[in-house]
């Protein structure tokens, strides 16, 4: 087989693209026999090249764009700079030009990734992003090529390492959500802002992309409904133990009668199921396949080697492919056009804890306006009793989410209800 260089640029140096440069330095002498080829990192995108001059040669840096994208020579673009812009811009010009890409960037590819990967068919080039879900665990490449016999009708899993990190602290250690946020910020699991993480946006632009993939139609950022664990209490998590449950953030994403669900929110689930025992900054997917039945992968969610790991991988792939002239011969899966569902229009039982006013009639009184709403109780306990007010905990049937948000409307507006302190989904 002729051997040759294989050329890449590396936009971006941070957490991921400084990972990606390390694994290439450190395998450069066994990359001819991975691929038939050897690779290259030749150029590489920052701001400042002053800031990494004493960390790579200064000739592979660069602040010009034009640099990269007019050297013909550089046969792959790896965009590890985050957001949508310009890293958006760079990659159609890099598609269009013929280059092939890997990109790391699950905030562009929830929104524009089926854009993109038809420019990249349209040009016959390479478009892989491994590491947009789930940092180091093969998840993609499994979901379109191995599992590829496969009717999916399921995906769902743990796909934020900070939230999990959280609610570990907070099961383990009895921690409140403030105290184990303030923990996982001071250890670096949390940005200095960790909106994007604890609001469930994070997880729910990953579980975008992997819905697409595994339904084979076209879902985005803007269908998931997101919700975060900001709410989650120690207390909700003692009782979920008590009910034989884990509290998790979960994405959760079905292709079932009538449409898609695409959903993140914190959910009960029971501790015998794969997922419960997920803990710390790990992340797992579990996939319900009529072939291969349930699989779960499991591994490190991000950082600069796990992440890096992936997008190696994915570089090695492109390598590999233009060796054999067969580029783009694995690009958009996407043959059906499902409609994705409104979360109201879906189906879950409910935890939820409140505080009733203690008196004859009250837990009467709140059973008949469930049952008017069509939600049936399936488990109602009293937990404790302060003055005249006491703490209930009740667990729905399988519902509407429009049917048991209409009764909790009406409810929580009761003179008897003090206060309802916790919504929480169950998974079974």
């Amino acid at each position: 087989m002729e051997q040759n260089i294989r050329k890449v640029a590396l936009l971006g140096m941070g957490t991921v693209g400084g990972g990606v440069y390390k694994i290439i330095e450190k395998q450069k002498d066994q990359m001819v026999c991975k691929i038939g080829s050897e690779l290259e990192i030749s150029k590489i995108l920052v701001r400042n090249k002053a800031k990494y001059a004493d960390k790579v040669a200064p000739e592979k840096l660069t602040d010009q764009w034009s640099e990269i994208i007019n050297d013909d020579n550089i046969d792959i673009i790896v965009e590890v700079m985050g957001g949508i812009e310009p890293a958006g811009t760079y990659i159609k010009e890099a598609l269009l030009k013929g280059k092939h890409v890997v990109t790391a960037n699950k905030d562009l590819m929830a929104v524009q990734g089926h854009e993109l990967l038809d420019i990249a068919k349209a040009n016959n080039c390479d478009l892989l992003f491994e590491a947009a879900v789930a940092g180091g665990i093969p998840i993609i490449r499994p979901l379109k090529q191995c599992l590829g016999g496969n009717e999916i009708t399921e995906v769902m899993g743990i796909i934020n390492g900070t939230t999990n990190f959280i609610l570990t602290k907070m099961t383990e250690d009895g921690m409140e959500f403030a105290d184990a946020l303030q923990l996982a910020t001071d250890l670096g699991y949390a940005e200095a802002d960790p909106t994007a993480d604890i609001e469930g946006y994070d997880a729910g632009r990953k579980l975008a992309i992997l819905a697409s993939i595994a339904f084979h139609s076209p879902v985005t950022f803007h269908d998931v409904y997101t919700e975060g664990i900001s709410k989650i209490t120690a207390k909700d998590i003692r009782y979920a133990h008590e009910l034989g449950c884990e509290i998790k953030l979960l994405g959760i994403a079905k292709n079932i009668e009538n449409g898609i669900e695409v959903k993140v929110h914190p959910t009960m689930i029971p501790s015998s199921h794969p997922l419960a025992s997920v803990k710390d900054s790990f992340n797992a997917v579990f996939v319900h396949g009529d072939a291969v039945d349930d699989a779960m992968f499991y591994g490190r969610g991000a950082g600069e080697l796990p992440t890096g790991s992936a997008v190696v991988g994915d570089i090695i792939d492109v390598a590999r492919n233009m060796q054999f002239n067969c580029n783009g011969r694995i690009g958009c899966s996407c043959y059906n056009n499902i409609p994705v569902k409104d979360i109201g229009e879906t189906k879950s039982s409910y935890y939820v804890r409140m505080k009733l006013e203690d008196r004859a009639g009250t837990l009467a009184a709140l059973a008949g306006l469930f049952g008017s709403n069509d939600v049936s109780i399936s488990m109602l306990l009293q937990k404790t009793k302060q003055g005249n007010t006491a703490e209930v905990v009740i667990v729905t049937y399988d519902v509407l989410e429009k049917q048991f948000m209409d009764s909790m409307t009406v409810i929580s507006n009761m003179s008897m209800v003090k206060e309802v302190s916790s919504i929480i989904r169950v998974y079974h």
